[in-house]
């Protein structure tokens, strides 16, 4: 790895971090899940040039592609440019990513006697250091201006990638598992949280400031099973994660948990040790914080497609979003990732508006 860790310049703007640790704000801090990506015109003319997975792994394109958004909006944070389908590579799976059509895996797990195929234990300082450089260049090139974060899959949805071969409707063939393989499911998702804790850990020390692990396929999972096969990985990565820090001397730093579809259990997900619960664009604000309890960040939840509304929609939809929240414990940022076909200047609108927003006294 490169060794510029030492001596990254001082954060200027911390109210993420600050929010995130239930301290006052003077405003709402606000980032977007994708906002480094497709739905820009500069992101597409770099991807013109250089194939997904090569942007992936050269630390300067990530560096250049996670700066994008920040120099365009007034961003309370910046997300480091990856992509989560980096840890079925690292167990080496192949991972293509085919345009129109997104990533696909040409040879997914078939049967559970394919576990014995992933190359396990990993190395994830080997098998990942692109993405740790990467951090590590981009909190210089940052220049402190605002907080890094770094993330991952969690073990679930990383699991459906690799047994469905890609994006499901269903996730049949993963839930298969769940039903006729329970055992062998949790075998693989203990490989999958042993590598997710390795890696989100080096994030931490090559420079992340906060962490987001990504359940994007919660909702597939009805309460018994996501408290069977989703929960307890969650519960260890977040233990384990800053028990490896401790041990290492590193400072811990804040962490969310963002489980897409996961009414039904948010009263779990607010006691697992993770300091901001994310909530999509269905959750109901005030029913989320009942749930969840006080001492817990929330995070969201804007829909998506509201940025497609026209100027005056978003303002009054963003309004009515942060009136739900309340300014206590709270980052503002959409129900789920940004589409890549949003008008650039719409997401302008949204950002801008949460942080002119008047609370009242």
């Amino acid at each position: 790895m490169c060794d510029l860790k030492q001596d990254f310049p001082p954060l200027v703007n911390d109210t993420l971090l600050r929010a995130a640790r239930g301290d006052d704000v003077e405003r709402i801090p606000v980032w977007v899940m994708r906002q480094a990506g497709r739905y820009l015109p500069e992101f597409r003319a770099l991807r013109a040039e250089h194939n997904f997975f090569k942007i992936c792994q050269t630390p300067e394109l990530v560096a250049e592609v996670t700066l994008q958004p920040i120099r365009r909006y007034d961003l309370d944070a910046a997300i480091i440019f990856s992509d989560i389908l980096v840890v079925p590579q690292a167990l080496g799976m192949v991972v293509e990513m085919k345009p129109g059509v997104g990533p696909v895996l040409p040879e997914p797990l078939s049967s559970p006697s394919d576990i014995e195929k992933l190359k396990f234990p990993v190395d994830v300082k080997e098998k990942l250091g692109y993405v740790f450089e990467g951090i590590t260049l981009t909190r210089h090139k940052l220049e402190g201006k605002v907080p890094l974060i770094g993330f991952s899959g969690a073990p679930w949805t990383l699991m459906c990638y690799m047994i469905e071969g890609g994006g499901s409707k269903t996730m049949s063939k993963a839930k298969n598992w769940l039903y006729q393989h329970p055992n062998s499911s949790h075998e693989l998702l203990k490989i999958l949280t042993d590598v997710t804790v390795d890696y989100l850990v080096e994030q931490v020390i090559a420079g992340a400031q906060l962490l987001q692990v990504f359940e994007s396929n919660a909702e597939y999972l009805a309460r018994e099973q996501f408290e069977e096969f989703s929960i307890p990985y969650f519960k260890t990565i977040s233990e384990q994660v800053k028990k490896q820090l401790e041990k290492r001397g590193v400072e811990s730093v804040p962490m969310t948990i963002f489980a897409k579809g996961a009414h039904h259990s948010l009263k779990k997900l607010g006691n697992i040790g993770f300091d901001i619960v994310g909530l999509d664009w269905t959750m109901i604000p005030n029913e989320a914080r009942n749930q969840v309890g006080p001492h817990i960040t929330l995070q969201g939840n804007l829909d998506p497609c509201a940025l497609y509304g026209s100027k005056e929609a978003i303002k009054k939809l963003t309004h009515e979003m942060l009136s739900a929240f309340g300014k206590s414990r709270y980052i503002a940022n959409l129900g789920h990732g940004i589409y890549p076909d949003v008008d650039p200047e719409h997401l302008k609108v949204f950002i801008d508006t949460i942080h002119e927003y008047k609370w009242s006294t």
